[in-house]
């Protein structure tokens, strides 16, 4: 049985933290969510959980405050304020658990605005889009206080299938700008393929078909491949959410003194088809290399 906690769910509407709030609601959890447009939160109502009009309603009384939103803009503006979920009367041992994906300096901002309120934080993106989210499926990558491991072991195992301890507070964030540079360059590299084999009158399949089951082989460059064969672009993850962090990447990059020309490519290729084509599935940066190609 999970554990007594409370939890605030903020960004309860999005694609993410909607199946976040379900999968914990659905779990036994008390779980009270906020989202911008309340609308897209209301159906967590079928599994039990509460929609709060802000965040300070939706973090009253909680033990756990947990973040899935856009940006680190998002993130900070849900928390501080008026309205904000940390002017909330605070619970004994309130956590902060900040699940987006905001990248490093957004995390610094975070980490000292939960210091200046004495609330304990998490910073525990995840790896994953929407099937396994719906699913419980992800994989947390958590930074933070040892001691509060078991505590939040109940939680994360509601919603993913592994969660990895990666260090203190903003390890997580580093991990998941690492992993996320490799997914981009694998879509990318997967689209810019196809759009070759394409361009040269070949059939993409067969692409596929040569390097299957062989050391070239990706599982995501099949699903990501077949989607671009067959223009399914309904999103998993949405291709302005991929240029986002793509600029995070970028930044970090930058804020390391690493000259990284294939990922600052990358970011340009992907703002560019978000530009068009920004609420379709990231795989659709396929359209930016061949825009007639539009139709399979």
């Amino acid at each position: 049985m999970p554990s007594d906690e409370k939890i605030a769910v903020l960004g309860a509407g999005g694609m993410m933290g909607f199946a976040l709030a379900r999968n914990l609601a659905r779990g036994g959890f008390d779980v009270q969510g906020w989202n911008r447009s309340r609308d897209k939160a209301e159906p967590l109502a079928e599994d039990g959980a509460r929609v709060a009009d802000t965040p300070r309603e939706a973090a009253e009384g909680a033990t756990v405050v947990l973040t899935m939103l856009a940006d680190g803009d998002a993130v900070l503006h849900s928390m501080n304020g008026r309205e904000g979920a940390l002017s909330a009367p605070p619970a004994e041992k309130a956590v902060w658990l900040q699940m987006s994906t905001i990248g490093e300096e957004a995390t610094d901002r975070c980490i000292s605005l939960a210091r200046e309120h004495a609330v304990e934080f998490v910073d525990a993106p995840v790896l994953g889009t929407k099937e396994p989210a719906e699913e419980g499926k992800l994989v947390v990558m958590a930074s933070g206080p040892e001691r509060l491991r078991d505590r939040l072991g109940p939680i994360f195992d509601a919603v993913a299938q592994r969660t990895m301890w990666v260090g203190a507070p903003g390890a997580g964030t580093r991990l998941k700008l690492a992993t996320n540079s490799w997914i981009m360059a694998v879509v990318e590299g997967s689209a810019e393929t196809l759009a070759l084999a394409e361009g040269m009158g070949l059939d993409p399949r067969l692409v596929l078909d040569a390097v299957a089951g062989g050391p070239l082989d990706l599982p995501y460059l099949q699903m990501k491949g077949m989607a671009i064969i067959e223009r399914q672009f309904e999103p998993s993850f949405k291709l302005a959410l991929a240029a986002k962090d793509a600029s995070l990447v970028e930044q970090s990059a930058a804020r390391h003194g690493l000259d990284l020309p294939l990922l600052s490519t990358i970011r340009r290729r992907l703002d560019e088809g978000a530009s068009a084509h920004g609420d379709r599935d990231m795989a659709a940066t396929y359209l930016t290399s061949a825009p007639d190609r539009e139709a399979a």
